[in-house]
């Protein structure tokens, strides 16, 4: 299929992604640099599980679809492995602390969320209809890996006795411990939710085509060879 021949880019999920991104990011600034933890993390899950599969169903399938144009580039496990690296290291103490208190450091990291959501959830949902079945079971298991690697993080955010970021902000009806408590709950009932969701839902895709699969035409019967003729 030409690209002339392509749907152009879905307008609904991409304004409601273009939202999620409005709401995460003109909130007040000063809710992420030096604010409370659970507000970081709201706007985090926000840009990754929200934002990013929004604006990556959006254009999956259509002309402006970038996999078509470099499928090697967009590879689902691989993808998925990236953002496990961009997001425990953002949650280091050092760079959390740099995104948490200098403005270029959040830009940066906020940016580095935004690359590597829309790297994975584009791996799974695009590409051309040739190879999408096999990207499809990759982007189950990259999204289920992205759904364990989150609830990780999460339950090491919620349960810890002591707060792993004792100069972040916090709020007047929260310690800094259970500021982080609250973070971390947000990060295991939203992030972890969304990517084992998408990893469902790619699942019944799979087993619903491979019910729709035509069944194999039966091979012809071959002609009965007609009795010779006795001689008189």
């Amino acid at each position: 299929m030409s690209a002339r021949a392509l749907p152009p880019v879905r307008t609904l999920p991409l304004l409601a992604g273009l939202g999620a991104l409005a709401l995460a990011w003109l909130a007040p600034i000063e809710r992420a640099v030096g604010g409370p933890f659970s507000a970081y993390m709201t706007m985090h899950m926000t840009v990754v599980a929200v934002a990013a599969p929004l604006l990556a169903l959006a254009v999956a399938g259509t002309a402006a679809d970038p996999v078509r144009r470099a499928p090697g580039v967009f590879s689902p496990v691989p993808a998925s492995v990236v953002e496990l690296v961009a997001v425990w290291g953002w949650h280091a103490p050092a760079l959390h602390h740099l995104a948490r208190t200098t403005h270029g450091g959040l830009v940066l990291e906020q940016g580095t969320f935004l690359a590597s959501g829309l790297l994975l959830w584009l791996s799974v949902l695009g590409g051309g209809a040739a190879r999408r079945r096999a990207r499809r079971a990759a982007g189950v298991v990259a999204l289920l890996l992205t759904s364990m690697h989150m609830t990780l993080l999460g339950a090491l955010l919620a349960l810890p006795p002591r707060a792993l970021y004792p100069r972040a902000g916090w709020t007047a009806a929260l310690t800094p411990l259970e500021d982080q408590h609250l973070g971390g709950a947000i990060m295991l009932s939203v992030g972890g939710a969304v990517y084992l969701l998408g990893g469902l839902a790619l699942v019944m895709e799979l087993l619903g085509a491979r019910g729709r699969r035509p069944a194999p035409a039966a091979a012809p019967t071959a002609a009965p060879h007609p009795a010779p003729e006795r001689a008189p």
